[in-house]
């Protein structure tokens, strides 16, 4: 009985992860398609990775996108890990609320009100409002790592070093900040890939100067699914893919779901 329960299961989740995995495997394989259409394999080539690296609105998006997502992740870390501090020493109820309900909210909400927030403060929208909007965002992911690293750090170390002198700051810098540092770089390895990848709160606060990424290969997939198209999503695809490895080696228990 266990056993035929456990094939339906296998199945299920066989089903499930091929769902989720093969729209992706052919996303790869066909950027190597030496065709322009979709439909059929013709043969192996390099050409759409070649054309997409001559291409100057796409390199102009990717160098916003890297740009942003820098700003993003060495913002949102440090605000963050003052956040996850925060969070951990004063136990208040009111605080995990204010700095987690960004990630709770429907990204298309949050891009409405980033965008009516800016218009009312009469900003012009750019780079700069896409690097605020996602800085606004990321800080609750970063908290949560941090959070999580500084539950499972033994504060008796901290005990220890303030009893052999070590002042408050002392304290902080020479134990508790090597300790969570693995939290620290995981969370600002996830802003970066949160950052980079994110397209519906760019879209509302990018304006009409400022082209990331996602909001370019949109713009191309509105006249056809083209193999540079392919080509362009796999590169985004094996960037988010290490630095969501990197970030997994670094801090494993941080990364899983409270």
């Amino acid at each position: 009985m266990h056993s035929k329960q456990s094939k339906w299961l296998w199945a299920a989740a066989l089903l499930a992860y091929a769902f989720l995995y093969v729209p992706l495997i052919i996303v790869v394989v066909y950027s190597f398609n030496d065709s322009k259409l979709n439909a059929e394999w013709v043969g192996f080539t390099f050409k759409w990775y070649d054309m997409l690296f001559k291409n100057e609105q796409m390199l102009v998006a990717a160098r916003n996108s890297l740009l942003i997502a820098i700003v993003t992740s060495v913002c949102a870390t440090v605000l963050g890990t003052l956040a996850g501090l925060a969070m951990h020493k004063y136990k208040l109820r009111l605080l995990p609320l204010l700095v987690l309900t960004p990630i709770a909210i429907p990204e298309i909400l949050m891009g409405v009100s980033l965008l009516i927030f800016f218009v009312m403060l009469n900003m012009t929208l750019g780079l700069v409002s896409v690097a605020l909007a996602h800085i606004a965002f990321c800080i609750g992911f970063v908290a949560i790592v941090v959070r999580s690293r500084l539950q499972g750090m033994d504060e008796s170390l901290v005990e220890a070093a303030r009893d052999l002198g070590a002042t408050p700051v002392q304290a902080f810098r020479l134990v508790t900040m090597p300790l969570i540092m693995p939290g620290i770089i995981a969370g600002a390895l996830m802003a970066f890939t949160l950052s980079i990848d994110d397209f519906v709160i760019t879209f509302f606060t990018a304006g009409a100067g400022a082209s990331t990424l996602p909001l370019q290969i949109y713009s191309m997939i509105r006249i056809a699914v083209t193999p540079e198209v392919n080509a362009v999503s796999t590169l985004l695809m094996v960037l988010t893919l290490c630095l969501i490895l990197l970030a997994s080696k670094l801090a494993p228990s941080a990364l899983r779901a409270e």
